[in-house]
């Protein structure tokens, strides 16, 4: 594959933006409770990393294929500042917040949280990308992040305090809505496949570098079952590695905030999941729950 390949415009493929939309909700809408899975046998910092080392692990094979090509290696020359600065935002700040997160809050909260992801989306492309926004837009932020709060000031007990970890997800999503714009501006020209695993080639060496000192070859030589080495093999390999070609190709196909719009979904799949595990969801969470997604619903619906 060469950087040359045609980008296929949103009219000609909308059917496909759907199925890979669908396929990222339920993915990533099980990511939380892989994370914590993974937990079980490894600390936030090493869940974070580990993730991330197998995607890029995923990726070696065809970061070896590119790197081959003149065209690719020109254009990362070109964009490689791009690439580490959607590298380190998109990806390594966000495993780990959401690692250290996953530790302390139940997976259906963290799905819920989840779903600012193109509110600020929608903010950070106005604020700094040039983006207009209409009355309706301007609603529905109101409102996601009014549901935001509800979740961030009440405990997992639910009783009313400041849940400083849900706050770490706001912060990992506020980082996701920056990243969505960065690649939509900067990197959305080049193929999915080439610009995700080169995102991987600096956000994987990052990772490993954090990795290396700790005890984790001790640990996954230690666990009882290979269950969470496999969440955490699944978490990198499928949801940070093979989703994210699906991400960036429904960009591609499609605009920035629709694909961040697949946070409409991961909330369902990660209640399902939390349900399933035996979490247990308090009234005012379900409320603050639903005013993000009617936040959400407002901004895409224009």
């Amino acid at each position: 594959m060469t950087i040359s390949e045609p980008v296929i415009t949103p009219q000609k493929r909308p059917l496909l933006a759907w199925v890979l939309l669908s396929l990222l909700a339920l993915v990533w809408g099980s990511s939380f409770i892989l994370i914590k899975r993974s937990l079980v046998a490894f600390p936030p910092e090493q869940v974070g990393a580990g993730r991330l080392v197998f995607a890029l692990l995923f990726f070696t094979p065809f970061l070896a294929q590119q790197s081959r090509q003149d065209s690719i290696r020109l254009v990362v020359r070109q964009r490689w500042m791009a690439l580490l600065a959607s590298a380190i935002i998109g990806f390594v700040i966000p495993a780990f917040l959401f690692a250290e997160a996953g530790a302390h809050l139940n997976s259906s909260l963290a799905g819920a949280l989840n779903s600012l992801s193109p509110l600020f989306t929608l903010i950070l492309g106005g604020v700094f990308f040039g983006q207009s926004l209409k009355l309706k837009q301007v609603t529905g932020i109101l409102l996601g992040l009014t549901g935001s709060l509800l979740l961030v000031f009440f405990s997992n007990t639910g009783s009313f305090e400041l849940n400083g970890y849900a706050l770490l997800i706001v912060v990992a999503t506020v980082c996701y809505g920056l990243n969505t714009n960065l690649i939509g501006r900067y990197l959305s020209h080049l193929p999915a496949l080439v610009s995700t695993a080169w995102l991987f080639a600096f956000a994987g060496p990052i990772a490993l570098l954090t990795l290396m000192p700790t005890d984790f070859l001790e640990r996954v030589m230690a666990v009882r079952t290979n269950w969470p080495l496999a969440a955490l093999a699944t978490l990198g390999i499928l949801g940070s590695g093979m989703m994210s070609i699906f991400f960036n190709r429904v960009m591609q196909l499609s605009s920035p905030l629709f694909a961040a719009s697949v946070t409409y979904l991961i909330p369902i799949i990660a209640l399902m999941w939390g349900v399933l595990d035996g979490e247990t969801i308090y009234p005012v969470q379900f409320v603050g729950m639903a005013v993000c997604l009617l936040g959400i619903w407002l901004v895409n619906r224009t």
